[in-house]
């Protein structure tokens, strides 16, 4: 009865126009359908299930998003990530819950840090494709929390709208540049019901520190990545397993003067290396 229930859910998808939806669909139904006879759910607890998917829906907003967030712990936003990405450029990871919010245009060399956070940091690099030639004009989007680790959108009573958010276009050989300082770990958002599956299984929520970066250019595929800081706790135990060794970054202290920088500072140098869409 059951395979005949699954065979007829998968007939009623063979008139659908769109080829990939159709084979998405087909595989869901069957992957749902095995797992809910592998695990022979009670009633109770399938309302149970959909009533947690509804109260995921009903914490999304314009500056949260839960269900992002689900994907994350799940691992699945990461899984995505790996699946897209290219051996020949910087390695992807997810693009996380909190890129809600546009970042202000901000020119090469300003500071990102709106509220004057202690541990400064310069932040450098150039962007790169594959053959190591600059791609000039490339749109570097960067947003990351505080050195207390709290994002803008989360404390609106205490942060300006923007802090911590830049967008930035490299020069003609492809460098950038802004101020900003070393970023927090911190725990994802655990007041929803991601959160409560996390007490559930008795799960942390931290993330290790780090800083976004959303890099695009014409004729190449847009790359979302990390910075993650060298030594910061949690890098072995990401709550949403986006840490790839590749991505650590060394925030060296320099005992030197830079623009708007005193002496010491830490300084992060890295290639952001972009995958071409337009060969052949």
């Amino acid at each position: 009865m059951s395979a005949g229930l699954t065979d007829e859910v998968l007939a009623s998808f063979a008139s659908t126009p769109d080829e990939r939806l159709r084979t998405i669909l087909e595989r869901v139904v069957v992957h749902l359908h095995e797992l809910v006879r592998e695990v022979e759910p009670t009633v109770a607890e399938w309302e149970a299930a959909i009533g947690f998917l509804t109260d995921v829906g009903a914490q999304c907003d314009d500056t949260r998003q839960e269900f992002i967030l689900l994907s994350d712990v799940l691992g699945v936003s990461s899984l995505v990530e790996t699946l897209n990405g290219s051996p020949e450029g910087t390695e992807s990871t997810v693009l996380g819950p909190f890129h809600m919010t546009a970042s202000p245009a901000r020119v090469l060399g300003d500071s990102i840090d709106d509220v004057g956070g202690g541990r400064r940091a310069l932040v450098t690099g150039r962007v790169l494709d594959p053959s190591g030639r600059a791609v000039p004009g490339a749109e570097i989007d960067v947003w990351q929390c505080t050195e207390d680790g709290s994002y803008d959108v989360q404390q609106p009573d205490l942060q300006p709208a923007g802090n911590g958010r830049g967008l930035f276009h490299a020069d003609d050989d492809g460098r950038f540049r802004f101020r900003t300082v070393v970023p927090g770990h911190y725990p994802i958002p655990t007041d929803g019901p991601v959160g409560a599956l996390l007490g559930a299984t008795r799960r942390h929520p931290y993330r290790p520190a780090h800083v976004h970066l959303l890099v695009s250019a014409p004729g190449f595929e847009t790359l979302t990545t990390h910075l993650f800081v060298k030594g910061s706790p949690y890098l072995e135990q990401d709550a949403v397993f986006a840490v790839k060794s590749d991505l650590i970054v060394d925030f060296v202290e320099v005992d030197a003067d830079a623009e708007g920088l005193d002496r010491p500072y830490r300084h992060a140098d890295v290639d952001v290396v972009l995958v071409r869409t337009d060969v052949g």
